[in-house]
């Protein structure tokens, strides 16, 4: 039987974002994927990586999306509590009762965003636990319901701080971000060009628009695609799919990812059933199969664990036939191509200052693909820091 129309309807407008958000940000489709995957499931999901790799404008750009009430916020050490949750209402206070106007802030938004989330002081994080868990907001004495249907963070790291351990593990979806620029170098320009024209002329409209005193409008603003209620509706279906095909599955996955070590709460456990339900649902299909396994890759706690964690699952989903991920590929390979990146870049060719920048972010790509395995080869690690060591040291000859 399939699904209603509806149903279908929503699937297909979120697939339309998709390919939008994936023909906009150059190597992010398995983020984009992901994200969409947060707030059909109602989960919140986490992008890590350095800066500059628009984890925050891609999390912005989807939820210009969503017709939802939305809260966005950088956090830092010195965010106060009250530029989060909303101002004390001081008339109140004054006769005993201590309210926190909250219209307009984090605890009435349905899509949030915060940046370098973990930066919040510990009064922040610590509402925002029980917030995120039981979409509730104690607000004084009464505890409100929170309409929140994703919390979508960004973070360069997460700290290794066992007082954020309960935190960090509301964030059931982890995404490592890096830089596509080594390997997608053409289209990243291309693409990203692209995208400062259209900033540039849509803040030269709102300049003008100030200065006239009217609104801008620019084609570069999104409409939302997907009504709240749409998006409800569409979650609600999850308990539909039959699961029946993977159990089996999954529960071998997560007994081998327990014995190599990998640590997973039962939350974690349970919960990524529904990312499983979720994938399936996202196909249109009511029966989830074992290729619809492929978001237990990021589940992952501890940063250690991700390679093994991805490398367990992208095993069984590709045995049976589903997205193939980038293999492995062994510590010599990547040392010879180390050798052949730098082999033009030798003082005696005289390469161009740009050569050996484009080398270096070559080598640099090489280098964190290395790091990824788990255990490193300290040998040819150190091979390959002599590598781009002599190719970096050419860089002097252009000051």
């Amino acid at each position: 039987m399939s699904w209603g129309q509806d149903t279908v309807d929503t699937i297909r407008d979120l697939e339309y974002v998709r390919r939008r958000l994936g023909e906009r940000f150059v190597g992010r489709e398995r983020a984009v994927r992901l994200l969409q995957l947060a707030v059909v499931c109602r989960e919140h999901a986490l992008l890590l990586g350095p800066t500059g790799t628009a984890k925050s404008e891609l999390i912005a750009t989807l939820a210009r999306h969503v017709e939802a009430r939305h809260f966005s916020y950088l956090l830092t050490r010195f965010t106060e509590p009250s530029e989060i949750f909303g101002a004390l209402d001081f008339e109140q206070f004054r006769q005993g009762t201590y309210h926190v106007h909250t219209e307009g802030m984090l605890p009435r938004a349905e899509l949030v965003f915060l940046d370098e989330v973990f930066q919040g002081s510990s009064a922040i994080l610590n509402t925002l636990l029980t917030l995120l868990n039981e979409r509730r907001y104690h607000n004084g004495a009464r505890a409100e319901s929170a309409p929140l249907i994703s919390l979508l963070g960004a973070t360069n790291d997460i700290p290794d701080d066992p007082g954020l351990t309960a935190f960090s593990d509301r964030f059931l979806i982890r995404l490592q971000v890096e830089p596509v620029g080594g390997t997608d170098l053409e289209r990243l320009l291309q693409v990203g060009w692209g995208h400062e024209t259209r900033r540039l002329a849509s803040a030269v409209n709102e300049s003008a628009a100030s200065r006239e005193g009217g609104t801008a409008t620019t084609a570069d603003r999104t409409d939302g695609t997907v009504t709240v209620r749409r998006l409800e509706q569409l979650s609600l279906r999850l308990r539909d799919i039959d699961l029946d095909p993977v159990r089996g599955e999954h529960r071998e996955l997560v007994r081998q990812l327990l014995i190599q070590g990998v640590r997973l709460s039962d939350r974690r456990l349970v919960r990524s059933l529904k990312l499983v339900a979720g994938a399936a649902l996202l196909r249109e299909s009511r029966t989830a199969q074992p290729a619809d396994l492929w978001p237990l890759a990021h589940i992952w706690t501890d940063p250690a664990d991700r390679t093994t964690v991805e490398e367990a699952v992208h095993t069984v989903v590709e045995k049976h036939g589903g997205e193939p991920a980038r293999r492995r590929r062994p510590d010599h390979e990547i040392l010879l191509d180390a050798r052949e990146t730098a082999a033009p870049l030798t003082a005696a060719r005289q390469p161009s200052e740009w050569s050996v920048i484009d080398g270096l972010h070559k080598l640099g790509d090489l280098s964190r693909e290395l790091r990824e395995h788990q255990p490193v080869n300290t040998t040819t690690e150190a091979q390959l820091s002599r590598i781009i060591a002599e190719v970096n040291a050419l860089l002097g000859e252009f000051e």
